[in-house]
């Protein structure tokens, strides 16, 4: 007997036996078990996600010999022939390759007659979005006012092109991908069903390979039985997909959080001996990165994570939480321009050192790469240049207390916020701000609560770093929100533009021509559209 693809030979034949897609097969079951039957279904979703299965399904529970119910019997001449696609009253069209409208009429030419066996007549239209305009103009009618007889079941991976007048005709279902997780756990099902010898890390990596489509896993699965002859193990799927080993993706992590170039050059190198596809590196980087991130945030990870909870917690200690972020941004955008490189490696090696140059520095960060390249002439130059920057950090925090304790001599914060450098959605938190005391080394500022939102511990630490460099010494600041202040920066700005739109409001009034206007005309003043002219305006 011929061999029958695994997508074919696992096909659901009932409602119960199909993966995922609940909100759609509650909808129906209830539907046939109520009566309540629409004369048109749209079932919308990307490839191999079950619409002409669903469809199928639903004629099979429609034209049952026991009854139409959501659970057919699957032994009855009707429903044994429809699993085979040979049942005479269900009518499968390829919109793609019948797209003129003198199909669409020959087709519905025989909706007036009578289902020749069954209880009703099925046309199941796949690719409905293929049709033609006038093709869909002659469907239009018979879509919105079929005999009783009738059932329309359309499906389409494209609902966009599908005019919203069959649209508005028909109930529509959107099935949604599913995830590697039902994947993972269908194909281990079908594993054990067929005897087939298959490690769960493989599974996971064909779920993941096949994007939400279950019938492309069960493709890839066959594809790795006849890869790997015996046992699916990871390797043998992980050669197959083009996947990099893991452990690489490992390597060049800790490469990244030891701020070693030279190691991830060298892992690059190993990589390149496998003859790997590049973009799946940067992938397979971004996915770690992104289980990392997870870790971090809730202190877990799901059971599909590959890496596992204890590198992930050591991965985590190695790499600070704006590394992580910045690392998978990094991959991603190195994933999308990776075709745009002169060869995949160098694609690859040039996201990788992106990552490393736009890495933010430590605060007491002054020393180089700890793997950077043998000295040289340059090296020698650029190592001078850090030893300044040290000594210079180190002169600006170790200035004696009483000097530096001197320079502040109670400032001015509505001038000092503007002196100190800062800018963006820091410089308006400090526009927000109040000073209300220094006391030893903090700075206690006041923040107007309607401005709540820009507080972060982030920009909280700029406007000390700024502070510090600002005054020759390390200062902490410690903002307090709705504490009764003296205005704020931001404040005595809104004030100071009330009093000049006052101001301006009282000269109009004043003014004698104006004055005249208003009697001459019986007019007045919107004073909504007053603005005040600036001094330089006024002077010009």
């Amino acid at each position: 007997m011929s061999y029958l693809a695994l997508a074919r030979k696992w096909r659901p034949k009932t409602f119960a036996d199909t993966v995922g897609q609940e909100h759609v097969l509650k909808a129906l079951v209830n539907a046939l078990d109520s009566g309540r039957l629409h004369h048109a279904y749209l079932f919308t979703g990307t490839r191999g996600v079950g619409k002409t299965t669903i469809a199928r399904i639903l004629a099979k529970s429609l034209n049952c010999e026991e009854g139409v119910s959501s659970e057919p019997c699957g032994v009855c001449s009707a429903c044994v022939e429809i699993d085979e696609g040979r049942f005479v009253d269900l009518i499968e069209v390829d919109a793609a390759s019948k797209t003129k409208v003198d199909d669409t009429r020959e087709l519905l030419d025989n909706v007036q007659y009578a289902p020749t066996r069954g209880r009703y007549k099925v046309y199941l239209i796949d690719e409905v979005h293929m049709l033609s305009a006038s093709s869909f103009n002659a469907l239009l009618k018979t879509l919105e006012e079929p005999p009783p007889h009738v059932k329309f079941l359309l499906a389409t991976t494209d609902p966009q092109r599908v005019p919203v007048t069959v649209l508005s005709r028909c109930l529509q279902f959107n099935l949604q991908r599913l995830t590697s997780e039902l994947i993972a756990a269908r194909l281990r099902y079908i594993c054990d069903e067929e005897s087939i010898q298959a490690e769960a890390p493989a599974l996971t990596l064909l779920s993941r390979a096949a994007d939400g489509s279950l019938r492309d896993a069960l493709s890839l699965l066959d594809q790795a039985i006849a890869y790997s002859a015996a046992e699916v193990d990871e390797a043998s799927v992980a050669t197959m997909l083009g996947t990099i080993d893991r452990n690489y993706v490992v390597k060049i992590l800790r490469a990244l959080a030891d701020n070693d170039p030279n190691g991830m050059m060298d892992t690059v190198a190993d990589i390149d001996r496998q003859f790997p596809n590049y973009a799946r590196l940067l992938e397979d980087l971004a996915r770690a990165l992104q289980q990392i991130a997870v870790f971090q945030a809730v202190g877990r990870v799901d059971s599909e994570s590959s890496l596992g909870e204890e590198l992930l917690g050591e991965l985590s200690g190695l790499l600070s939480p704006g590394d992580v972020q910045l690392f998978y941004q990094a991959s991603l955008m190195g994933r999308r321009d990776i075709d745009l490189a002169p060869d995949g490696r160098s694609g690859a090696e040039m996201t990788l050192l992106r990552m490393l140059a736009f890495r933010p520095a430590a605060a007491d960060d002054s020393t180089p790469p700890r793997s950077a390249p043998k000295s040289g002439p340059k090296t020698a130059t650029r190592s001078k240049q850090f030893e300044a920057k040290a000594e210079s950090k180190t002169a600006a925090t170790e200035q004696p207390a009483a000097e530096a304790s001197s320079a502040w001599d109670d400032p001015d914060w509505s001038t000092l916020h503007t002196e100190i450098g800062l800018s963006g959605l820091v410089k308006i938190l400090a526009s927000n701000c109040a000073l209300l005391k220094r006391q030893g080394s903090t700075v206690f500022l006041s923040l107007d609560p309607r401005s709540e939102s820009y507080l972060t511990g982030e920009r909280k630490k700029k406007i000390a770093q700024a502070l510090s460099k600002h005054f020759g010494e390390t200062l902490t600041v410690d903002i307090s929100i709705g504490v009764e202040a003296a205005e704020t920066p931001a404040q005595a700005e809104v004030r100071m533009q009330d009093e000049k739109l006052e101001q301006a409001r009282q000269s109009l009034e004043s003014d004698p021509n104006v004055q005249s206007l208003k009697t001459m005309f019986n007019a007045e003043i919107k004073t909504e559209t007053i603005t005040p002219i600036g001094d330089s305006e006024r002077s010009e």
